[in-house]
């Protein structure tokens, strides 16, 4: 799996949201945008995928933009990337046959392992929340590798 562009900028943008308690003052596009580096005209148009996707919510006219439409502690990095990406896989492939019946010199059990490597890398991302993201970016938490590395799957 690779992360877009529109991914890596939707967690940036939600994890400014978080990172500076905005759940209730909504921030505009502009600030957030100024705070991540991203550009604005793009960044529209990835706030717009994830009001559609329920993760955001917008408010119009003097004092509008856009906060966070949950708790940071109950977003996950794997919904972020599914609203602007679609579903984590490792691709398009179909689906293996099951025990021994592929008829394509074992490109069956390399189906099967692009399945599960996708399953494991979207188990990886439901373990983070904004929250974790926003704690270890704070310093108050450990960073995603470490937690990786300690065995810990689920950060819930």
């Amino acid at each position: 799996m690779r992360v877009s562009s529109k991914g890596d900028y939707a967690c940036r943008a939600l994890l400014s949201l978080a990172l500076h308690d905005e759940h209730t003052v909504p921030t505009s596009v502009r600030d957030i945008a100024e705070r991540t580096a991203l550009p604005q005209p793009y960044l529209e148009q990835i706030l717009l995928a994830l009001k559609g996707a329920g993760l955001v919510r917008s408010k119009r006219g003097v004092g509008g933009g856009y906060v966070l439409a949950r708790s940071p502690d109950q977003i996950r990095i794997s919904e972020i990337l599914s609203a602007v990406d679609g579903p984590i896989t490792l691709g398009d492939f179909g689906e293996p046959h099951q025990d021994g019946a592929c008829d394509h010199e074992g490109q069956c059990v390399l189906l099967a392992i692009w399945k599960a490597s996708g399953e494991h890398m979207r188990q990886i991302l439901d373990g983070f929340t904004l929250q974790t993201v926003a704690d270890a970016a704070r310093g108050i938490a450990p960073w995603p590798k470490a937690l990786a590395d300690a065995g810990i799957a689920s950060v819930r």
